[in-house]
């Protein structure tokens, strides 16, 4: 009997095509083109898909899969409204590297958004490093935005400033070794007040040994189980619509695949989230 094939032990993923509404919605959006480090994120949602099947989960919600978008690098806009037309109450989004932020939280209408990652995203131009900037400038106002795991070493004075001018709430990786990253995941949710919130979780927020596929990623990040706690705190919260995992690049994953394993898990601790609103 090989790995998938006991029937006492259903597997996660191979999900069907959405046909009506479902509860959750899982979609690859491969983004790459702008990545500030060249990379493969483009390979990640297929290697995540393949890792679910590694894994179990059982809730009876109604949960498909709705593929990837294509190259949703050359048009955000076209991209976002492919993320519009998923019938969804919550939409899981495979990067890709951080540029896949900005279509999933404009394509689900996100009026407030909350970030798991080492860094502002600030920055100027079209790029990964700039998704937290393009959403402000679409209209979130800074007030309804919290980032979680700020490294001050892995960011600058400037940005820091610019978060600070535009209202947003920045909790320091430092601050987040006194509380546990989930419960600080519920409480920048119920800050935020929105009702439509878009979580991005950047996995290279995790250390280095948990997530050696994320070119940013740095000694001293988050434990593996910290992000999966903060993912399926997100997943139970009523007003997140959408959530994305991004900035894994399968092709400099570990040999045993920690990187993209960690991303699956993410994935399942979002729908066992959700299962529980």
């Amino acid at each position: 009997m090989g790995l998938h094939d006991d029937p006492l032990w259903p597997r996660a993923g191979d999900w069907p095509a959405p046909t009506g509404h479902a509860d959750v919605v899982l979609v690859g959006v491969p983004t790459w083109r702008t990545s500030i480090t060249p990379g493969s994120t483009h390979l990640t949602p297929a290697a995540v898909r393949e890792a679910l099947r590694r894994y179990s989960l059982e809730t009876g919600l109604v949960i498909a899969d709705a593929g990837d978008l294509v190259d949703p690098d050359a048009s955000p806009e076209h991209a976002a409204e492919a993320i519009a037309a998923l019938d969804a109450s919550l939409v899981i989004a495979l990067g890709g590297d951080n540029a896949a932020t900005v279509p999933v939280a404009l394509g689900r209408r996100a009026d407030s958004l909350v970030t798991v990652d080492a860094h502002h995203d600030l920055r100027d131009g079209v790029s990964n490093g700039s998704p937290v900037r393009q959403l402000l400038e679409s209209g979130i106002p800074g007030r309804r935005i919290a980032q979680l795991g700020i490294e001050p070493l892995a960011n600058s004075d400037a940005y820091r400033a610019r978060a600070r001018e535009a209202g947003i709430a920045v909790v320091t990786r430092e601050e987040l070794t006194r509380v546990s990253l989930g419960g600080a995941m519920a409480r920048a949710l119920r800050r935020v007040a929105g009702s439509r919130v878009h979580v991005d979780l950047d996995v290279d927020a995790c250390d280095r040994s948990v997530a050696p596929a994320c070119p940013a990623s740095l000694p001293g990040g988050f434990s593996a189980l910290e992000l999966r706690q903060a993912a399926r705190a997100a997943g139970a919260h009523p007003s997140v619509v959408s959530i994305d995992l991004t900035e894994v690049d399968a092709a400099l994953d570990a040999p045993d695949g920690r990187t993209v394993r960690l991303a699956a898990l993410c994935v399942l601790e979002a729908i066992r989230g959700f299962a529980a609103r």
